[in-house]
């Protein structure tokens, strides 16, 4: 059974950092495509950045340029480093994952899911 724990989220000003963490347990995450979802209150659950098994990353323009989405493989783990936190990135962030190469999918082929944690970005 695949898990995935996220950890890492809280509270910052604009402009500020957080860098957040999936721990993956029941499958090594060479197997698996992962990618951060984030829902804001009232508004749908979207992709930010995505790794396909190789550990090649995607972005959303959203975030391009202030987000870098990484996989150690030795931790197995995916990570989000986000940079120059604005307003409008709040919202429960969320770790996915299926097994195979994939680049960007949408939420519904995402077989694995975390629990989710919350990003507050204050001005």
């Amino acid at each position: 059974q695949v898990q995935l724990v996220e950890s890492g989220g809280g509270s910052v000003q604009a402009g500020g950092s957080l860098r957040l963490t999936c721990a993956v347990s029941g499958m090594p995450t060479t197997r698996l495509s992962m990618c951060w979802f984030r829902q804001a209150p009232g508004k749908s659950r979207d992709n930010v950045a995505s790794v396909d098994t190789d550990g090649d990353p995607f972005y959303t323009w959203r975030v391009e340029g202030r987000f870098t989405v990484t996989k150690d493989n030795d931790k197995n783990t995916l990570n989000l480093q986000m940079n120059n936190l604005r307003p409008e990135d709040t919202a429960i962030y969320y770790c996915a994952a299926r097994e195979g190469s994939a680049a960007w999918l949408d939420a519904e082929d995402y077989d694995y899911w975390g629990q989710g944690i919350q990003v507050t970005v204050s001005s």
